[in-house]
């Protein structure tokens, strides 16, 4: 017998598992992209063809859709990413707006009834980087009291500050000129209703990268994980009163600098405007919107914005209204919170989760009405009440 006739020993207890090759994300092929990139132009085409074509009074309204949009994102940052309830937002918005206001009248010198029509640039920047400043260290010293407690406490907390701005900070005349309000002209170069709306979609714009680009850095991530579990996170090392306090200043900055918008579009700014009614609607909003959605909150937010105006398109209703001597902003209120309980009946994950196909498609993924499989849904209260139903259905029959 030969050395190569000897067969080497086997290990009879070894089990040999076949090579399983992992499965490859589907990509679409260059047809694919193609099509989506022109869907995508076609929408920004269409979309920017229209908002230059708009009337004055029409962009003065998307300005104010921008900048609900913006409040938004600051209020999803708390609610969407770090589970927190924040209702004292108005403060943060309103206390920003008179700063920006406050230095273009007081500190810059521009003062309407002196005869100033236009603010300088110059002193338009600076406000606009005071009033950001606010926001963040007012959210940051409330952060640093408020955020190592949770739910209905700091709801409560914020609540407080809330009422506190309004019925203080925002009585002190040298701040906010009582009820004549401050004014806060705009400069030359943003002077017309069309350029303001273009101001506030690049603002937008900016906020979306920057919080695109928070939730995937290591910060945002650290968010995410204590929004999941604080004990889990905690038992990584992950400083969980840290990553909520930043999260709560970046919140606090988008407020402050949509304060600012606010103020310019106004071109006056009164305490009535930052009323805890804002509060609510800003947060049902992004409920509807979708939590921790950017796109579906921008969509929420806008419609909020504009409701009152597109009610105005509808002749039934508006007569309707009219006839109730009742302003339609009023009905946003009564309209809000029914569409907030609709979306946790119907559709927790709010208008995101329905645009979710269309979405995910437009980012290179297969189109398909269910884009998780069904596995990681969300179940709405109408499904879980069906489920805790059959059961007892069942033992009966």
């Amino acid at each position: 017998m030969t050395a190569t006739d000897i067969a080497p020993p086997v290990d009879e207890s070894t089990v040999v598992l076949p090579a399983v090759k992992e499965p490859t994300r589907w990509r679409p092929n260059t047809r694919g992209w193609a099509i989506r990139i022109a869907v995508i132009a076609a929408l920004v085409i269409v979309l920017g063809v229209r908002l230059a074509t708009l009337g004055g009074l029409w962009a003065d309204h998307i300005s104010q859709a921008v900048i609900f949009a913006i409040i938004g994102l600051s209020l999803n940052v708390i609610l969407g990413y770090t589970g927190q309830v924040s209702l004292g937002h108005h403060a943060f918005v309103g206390l920003a707006a008179f700063v920006a206001a406050h230095h273009i009248t007081e500190r810059a010198g521009c003062l309407p009834e002196e005869g100033c029509q236009y603010a300088p640039m110059g002193g338009f920047a600076v406000a606009v980087g005071l009033a950001i400043l606010s926001g963040i260290i007012a959210s940051g010293l409330l952060g640093i009291v408020a955020l190592r407690i949770k739910g209905l406490y700091l709801a409560l907390i914020t609540l407080t500050y809330g009422f506190f701005a309004v019925n203080s900070i925002f009585e002190i005349p040298s701040l906010t000129r009582g009820g004549a309000g401050m004014p806060a002209p705009r400069p030359k170069l943003l002077i017309t209703d069309h350029r303001f709306m273009v101001f506030c979609l690049a603002a937008l714009a900016v906020c979306l990268f920057i919080d695109w680009r928070f939730l995937a850095s290591r910060i945002g991530r650290a968010v995410l994980a204590v929004k999941n579990s604080e004990a889990v996170a905690a038992s990584y090392a992950v400083n969980v009163t840290a990553y909520k306090l930043m999260a709560f200043m970046l919140s606090g900055a988008f407020a402050g600098l949509a304060g600012a918008l606010f103020a310019y579009r106004r071109q006056i700014v009164v305490s009535n405007d930052f009323r805890f009614e804002s509060a609510l609607l800003w947060v049902l909003m992004v409920v509807v919107g979708g939590l921790g959605k950017r796109t579906g909150v921008v969509i929420g937010s806008m419609f909020f914005a504009l409701f009152p105006y597109l009610i105005d398109l509808v002749t039934p209703l508006s007569d309707f209204l009219a006839n109730l001597d009742r302003d339609p902003e009023e009905f946003t209120l009564v309209i809000g919170p029914a569409l907030a309980l609709i979306t946790m009946i119907i559709s927790p994950g709010g208008i995101a989760e329905q645009i979710r196909p269309i979405t995910n498609w437009l980012a290179g993924n297969r189109f398909t009405m269910h884009p998780d499989g069904g596995s990681h849904h969300k179940p709405s209260l109408l499904a879980k009440l069906r489920n805790r139903s059959a059961p007892a259905a069942e033992e009966s029959s």
